[in-house]
């Protein structure tokens, strides 16, 4: 099965500086959307990757973005990310709530510092450029809208944490609003990693994963393709995990979306 087209749609990808909302900023772009690469980062930091060198590498290789900076924290900021990717793009078919932060200490270990700024980040910033892009897809009838999140929701017997308890909220919040969004044919939708894609962030904290739990970073984007193309008649209010999906539709993992920057 080829992976579907999205030429004419216009996606906008939350975090998408680096790691895996960059990778699905890119195989969203290879299959034809236009994309709206948002994050807080505009100068290299840490780590590599900016809104910038991503938007470059897309049009470089033939396809269409615009470089937004946004602070899912900050609901003015949000709000004008969204109207500026509009502007530029038009409205907005397909959102990516990637931007997150991550803690993984136990209950005494985590500050409070800590666990509200996950919250914030992953809870409270998919509310806010979910809400911010609703009236574009609700007015036209027709988007889908994609949360990232993690295996980890269900793993209690390793604990718990603030990322974790950020996500599962976060896939509660997205079940539910499928419902609310199934009258306009919007398809809403959770996706998260299957293994563990070792993002920049990944390999600067030294997380130590057996190779057998490594996962293609192609598969997240490969599987966000999909989804961004469903509709509410079509697969909706579910929690999809990458690798899982692409055996289900029987797209191989690696392979890169058709397309102007394919």
């Amino acid at each position: 099965m080829s992976l579907p087209q999205l030429d004419g749609r216009v996606a906008f990808v939350a975090g998408a500086s680096r790691g895996i909302g960059r990778d699905i900023a890119m195989a969203l772009a290879r299959a034809g959307a236009s994309v709206a690469v948002a994050a807080r980062t505009e100068q290299p930091g840490k780590l590599a990757g900016t809104i910038y060198s991503v938007a470059d590498a897309i049009t470089a290789a033939g396809g269409s973005a615009f470089p937004v900076v946004c602070d899912v924290t900050d609901e003015t900021s949000v709000e004008e990310a969204v109207a500026r990717a509009t502007g530029q793009l038009g409205p907005i078919d397909i959102l990516v709530a990637n931007a997150g932060a991550l803690w993984m200490g136990s209950t005494l270990d985590t500050p409070l510092k800590r666990w509200e700024v996950c919250m914030r980040v992953n809870l409270t910033g998919t509310f806010l450029v979910t809400r911010a892009v609703l009236p574009s897809v609700m007015e036209r009838k027709r988007g889908s809208l994609i949360a990232i999140t993690t295996t980890g929701v269900f793993m209690t017997d390793l604990g718990s944490n603030a990322y974790w308890t950020s996500k599962a909220g976060l896939e509660r919040y997205y079940t539910g609003l499928a419902t609310e969004m199934a009258p306009f044919d919007v398809a809403v939708n959770c996706l998260a990693p299957r293994g563990v894609v070792m993002t920049e962030g990944a390999v600067a904290g030294g997380i130590d994963v057996p190779p057998e739990m490594i996962e293609d970073p192609a598969a997240m984007g490969q599987a966000a393709v999909y989804l961004a193309a469903q509709t509410a008649g079509t697969l909706t209010g579910t929690v999809q995990y990458s690798i899982d999906l692409l055996e289900r539709i029987g797209e191989p993992v690696g392979q890169p979306s058709a397309g102007p920057a394919a």
